[in-house]
């Protein structure tokens, strides 16, 4: 009997892990956090969630938006990592993890994004904050502008470090985090340069730094991102890795110790990766489309790279291509002449539009007569 029992429970806790979970439905199984959520990068799908809305404070995790808001700078062309910063004395006066930073200290960009992303430092994390935003209040401001931009809806930032001894309202949620976490590694990919890198320095080798994402060097497959804690907000992390071109973020917050933190984050992970996987498919001709009233007779239809989520489970993806009858002339590239389906048996699994790959104009008087006079001179040949 009790060997049966035994069985029964192994069988019944093998198909908790199995079974995906969504942010609209029961959770699967549970980790040891206030609050949690995985999601898909490529799609923004969550696939596990946890009290996901609840607006919590997030410690040193706030600085993926402050590293945000810093690599959209880069990326703009308003910032440089070869740009110099000078250290304010409001930025050197910050506590917490820092990297000692002197008043009116020099320091590239680079070496003050390694110092945040690796080292978690609060001065650098002003002094940058300074650099972009002018101040670190103007700096705030944007983050949250920024927040509303990404449909935060349970964010509110009050500085740009995470330090809340003194805050009133310094929250976020799982779910947020997530969204802004995706943003960053999504549209700005040079960060996982920095938040990947278990050990460096900076001050020409004289200062070392150690990541504060234990993940980064015991998780296979670990790209970052963001580490937190303090005694309000507990131990927090947004982490991401990468496995068979899938990218996961998994977001604990409210944890009582780092070794539960990292041990859920790195549950929420394993769970993903065995469980899903991330179609990929090259765009390519999807066959050619009659134009009506065109310069042109016809033009080809085509559809772009295609991704999308699928379980683990499941046979075969088969795919059906739609094209419409005709385009009527204008047709400009980009127009949706169709669709392609994708299916695994009788379940779509995704879609995406069919285009056209470049521009028709619509032929006028003189286009016609060339036209007509082009199939008389074949006519009499024959």
């Amino acid at each position: 009997m009790k060997k049966t029992i035994s069985l029964i429970l192994a069988l019944v806790f093998f198909l908790s892990l199995t079974v995906p979970a969504s942010a609209e439905e029961t959770n699967s199984f549970d980790v040891k956090a206030k609050s949690a959520v995985l999601m898909e990068a490529s799609t923004g799908t969550v696939l596990y969630s946890k009290c996901p809305d609840d607006p919590l404070p997030p410690a040193s995790v706030t600085k993926v938006m402050t590293l945000l808001l810093v690599m959209e700078a880069i990326d703009s062309g308003n910032l440089s990592l070869t740009d110099t910063v000078s250290v304010s004395e409001h930025a050197a006066s910050m506590g917490g993890s820092q990297v000692y930073l002197e008043p009116f200290e020099e320091m590239t960009v680079e070496d003050m994004l390694k110092s945040v992303v690796v080292a978690s430092a609060n001065d650098a994390a002003v002094a940058l904050a300074e650099k972009v935003g002018g101040s670190e209040e103007a700096f705030v401001n944007r983050m949250n502008e920024r927040a509303g931009e990404l449909q935060m809806k349970s964010t509110h930032f009050e500085n740009v470090s995470g330090l809340d001894d003194d805050t009133k309202n310094h929250v976020t949620s799982a779910r947020d985090i997530a969204i802004m976490s995706r943003e960053l590694i999504v549209n700005h990919p040079l960060i996982l340069n920095y938040s990947s890198i278990w050990m460096d320095s900076i001050r020409g080798g004289e200062f070392g730094l150690t990541n504060t994402n234990r993940l980064v060097r015991f998780y296979k497959g670990a790209t970052g991102l963001k580490t937190g804690s303090t005694s309000k907000a507990g131990f927090c992390i947004s982490a991401t890795a990468q496995r068979d071109g899938m990218d996961l973020i998994a977001v604990i917050m409210g944890s009582e110790t780092r070794d539960i933190r990292n041990a859920a984050a790195s549950s929420l992970l394993d769970w993903g990766f065995a469980n899903y996987s991330v179609y990929k498919e090259q765009g390519q001709k999807a066959g050619k489309i009659p134009v009506t009233g065109g310069c042109e007779k016809e033009v080809d239809a085509e559809y772009a790279d295609v991704s999308f989520l699928l379980k683990k489970t499941g046979g075969e993806i088969t795919k059906t291509v739609e094209l419409n009858k005709n385009a009527q002339a204008p047709v400009k590239k980009g127009d949706v002449v169709g669709k392609i389906t994708f299916k695994r048996g009788d379940e779509t699994v995704g879609e995406a539009d069919v285009t056209a790959s470049k521009d028709v104009d619509k032929i006028g008087f003189f286009g016609c007569l060339a036209d007509i006079l082009k199939k008389f001179c074949l006519i009499n040949q024959k």
